[in-house]
């Protein structure tokens, strides 16, 4: 009788044991894969990432400007085959003017909309195209609508993250009291290493070139990078990340750094 209680007992723990162990397994997964589908801009995963940009040594009097960029991203199904990627940035812009004033509101809202496979390979693409929206304020905004194409390519292998993002608008309409023409250039380039317990370290580099400026004013090139943790707050998924970047290349009167935090809450499936 005492035996048959043991192997009993012994049977239970088991059983108990191998389904602790694979709901571990299964939570262990849904962790790494919710990893890199933080570190994929074009994911199928609604987020909403609160990104803050803080420059330093902006204009003739080297103050510092504050921009905190508000960028729900949102994915649609197109049927087997395809998913159609939103991603919706609004700026909130504290502008220096001046010696000692400011101009703060929102800035120019751009919208980007990318066709991706619903079955991506080991190369994940995404084409599609950039819209500027003139929603700035009088001192902030463009008053311009632009527009352009945007392609992203990003591959995901053993923890790794590579990819880059390129696109490139032009007015089409708007005022021309504060430019006559928009020919900007913007990409950017990432790379992601996952560590343990949701940590990583990465560069995501913004590299921009106003094609209306002079031969020798025109790019932006940082150099920099950072790292993050993929945490909870409650049961909500949330990515944390924070980085620093030195302008080696910039226009005149352009920042010479920038330090960016970044908190994004995700709504995985």
């Amino acid at each position: 009788m005492k035996k048959r209680s043991i192997y009993l007992v012994l049977a239970l723990w088991v059983v108990c044991a191998s389904r602790l162990m694979a709901q571990a397994d299964s939570a262990e997964t849904a962790s790494s894969d919710l990893a890199n589908k933080i570190q994929n801009p074009i994911a199928s995963l609604i987020s909403i990432p609160f990104q803050n940009n803080l420059d330093f040594n902006v204009g003739p009097f080297d103050r510092n400007r504050n921009t905190l960029n508000i960028q729900p991203v949102v994915p649609f199904s197109l049927g087997e085959k395809y998913n159609l990627i939103t991603r919706t940035i609004i700026p909130i812009s504290s502008l220096p003017v001046g010696m000692d004033d400011r101009s703060t509101g929102i800035g120019d809202i751009n919208l980007s909309l990318f066709l991706t496979s619903a079955k991506p390979k080991k190369l994940i693409t995404g084409y599609g195209v950039a819209i500027g929206i003139p929603t700035g304020k009088t001192g902030i905004g463009l008053e311009k609508w632009t527009a352009g194409p945007s392609f992203i390519a990003l591959t995901q292998q053993n923890g790794w993250t590579i990819g880059a993002l390129v696109q490139n608008t032009w007015d089409f309409a708007g005022s021309d009291d504060v430019v006559s023409d928009v020919n900007f250039f913007y990409s950017q380039i990432f790379v992601v290493k996952n560590l343990q317990k949701g940590w990583y370290v990465n560069t995501a580099p913004i590299i921009t070139s106003d094609w209306e400026a002079a031969s020798d004013n025109r790019w932006t090139v940082p150099l920099g990078g950072g790292f993050g943790k993929l945490t909870r707050l409650g049961k909500l998924p949330v990515n944390a990340q924070i980085g620093y970047y030195f302008n080696v290349i910039r226009p005149d009167f352009g920042a010479s750094s920038q330090f960016r935090f970044q908190v994004v809450f995700l709504f995985p499936k």
